[in-house]
């Protein structure tokens, strides 16, 4: 269908998504950047930990007050705040390294968590209002590939990030970046022109907090869902296969860019691996199935690691388990939300439960640090399949 020919609406929409794409390339990079020029530096494992401390807390506050914010403004001025403070964030770390400071670098990274989570709420938020409203099968394909296509692209920018260090060096590479985006935000304000998301009437700063049972348990769902990725993927991996295995930068970028492009496939796939969505219970019942075998797989690597059989291969192969598994897992996730949102002010719901997600981060991103400084990989995986149980009891009572 030529472009000329497509709803208005969904014109807005495919400019949103474009932004979230070129965001996201940008966003992994920045992280791998962080990552690996400040394990270089010397920084310990629960150091580059809290620099993502900002970055994710203000992920919590960002999808409570974004939401409301979309529902009131449209998300047509969310998503071109979000572009606009990741230049700025961006921008700050590219100054003289040796100006870096730790407070420096979270205040910075306190800017792109709120850009990001402004984007994420935007692009998910606007897909509910596209389908209608017992498309039950085209909204999840449509979640699917939005969210897979996003973490591909994601894994994508881990490479970059890598591979722009060893290029360009730390403050060249971030310039670069910077560059890109700008040119995307100045696109972005001449074509984002209708309210896509706004709410007919107002709503009244306390309707941030969701009211409904199901989206409540399903937001706790997924805060033990992320937390149980992050506490052993986001600091733990990286340094474990540095320090371990004497991988370089772009070894190390490479090998978790390749498993986020693989996770996203999966990601975007998941309703052909599934099954094509129909009621709500029956989604459910498929989340409970596909999370079951998901608990497990942490402890089998874990018990892999302290037998000392074939470390490198057991972290590889089991990492590749797990990443599909997670994939199906967060695939649901991302439907069931939006499915149960009310269409009139998506945004709230769905910014509540990234909340959730974003807090689910955070508990992940610190305890990672935290945890394999003081105990090792190990101890992070273990931690993971308890979360993991907990998210399943949670997905159970919905």
């Amino acid at each position: 269908m030529p472009v000329l020919h497509l709803s208005q609406a969904l014109k807005q929409y495919l400019v949103i998504t474009a932004n979230y794409w070129t965001f996201t390339l940008t966003d992994g990079a920045l992280r791998m950047l962080v990552v690996l020029y400040f394990h270089q530096l010397g920084y310990s494992p629960l150091s580059i930990a809290m620099l993502f401390l900002f970055y994710e807390m203000f992920g919590v506050v960002t999808n409570l007050l974004g939401g409301w914010l979309g529902a009131r403004l449209g998300l047509n001025k969310t998503m071109n705040v979000g572009l606009f403070l990741q230049i700025g964030a961006i921008a700050m770390l590219a100054i003289n390294p040796q100006w870096l400071t730790v407070a420096y670098v979270m205040v910075a990274q306190a800017l792109s968590g709120i850009a990001k989570d402004l984007n994420k709420m935007s692009a998910k938020s606007a897909i509910k209002l596209l389908i209608p409203k017992n498309a039950d099968s085209t909204l999840y394909k449509w979640v699917a590939l939005l969210t897979g296509s996003k973490n591909a692209l994601k894994g994508v920018g881990f490479f970059l990030g890598a591979v722009l260090l060893t290029w360009l060096g730390f403050s060249g590479a971030l310039w670069m970046m910077a560059g890109v985006l700008s040119i995307t935000w100045l696109v972005s304000l001449c074509l984002l022109k209708q309210d896509l998301g706004k709410k007919q009437n107002k709503p009244k700063f306390s309707e941030i907090f969701s009211k409904s049972r199901a989206i409540n348990l399903l937001s706790a769902a997924r805060l033990c869902l992320f937390a149980s990725r992050d506490v052993w993927f986001v600091v733990a991996l990286p340094v474990y296969l540095s320090s371990q295995f004497g991988w370089d930068h772009t070894w190390v970028g490479g090998f978790m860019a390749t498993w986020v492009i693989l996770y996203g496939l999966v990601q975007a796939n998941a309703p052909k691996i599934t099954g094509r969505a129909s009621s709500i219970e029956q989604s459910n019942r498929a989340a409970v199935v596909w999370a079951t075998p998901l608990t497990l797989v942490p402890l089998l690597i874990a018990s892999g690691l302290v037998l000392n059989v074939g470390p490198l291969a057991i972290v590889v192969i089991g990492l590749l388990v797990f990443g599909a598994l997670f994939a199906i897992n967060s695939s649901l996730h991302s439907y069931l939300i939006v499915k149960l949102a009310d269409s009139d002010g998506v945004s709230l719901d769905v910014g509540f439960y990234y909340m959730a997600n974003a807090m689910g981060r955070l508990f992940g991103t610190v305890f990672s640090g935290l945890i394999y400084q003081s105990y090792g990989l190990e101890a992070c995986l273990v931690v993971s399949s308890l979360l993991l149980a907990l998210a399943l009891m949670i997905t159970r009572k919905l």
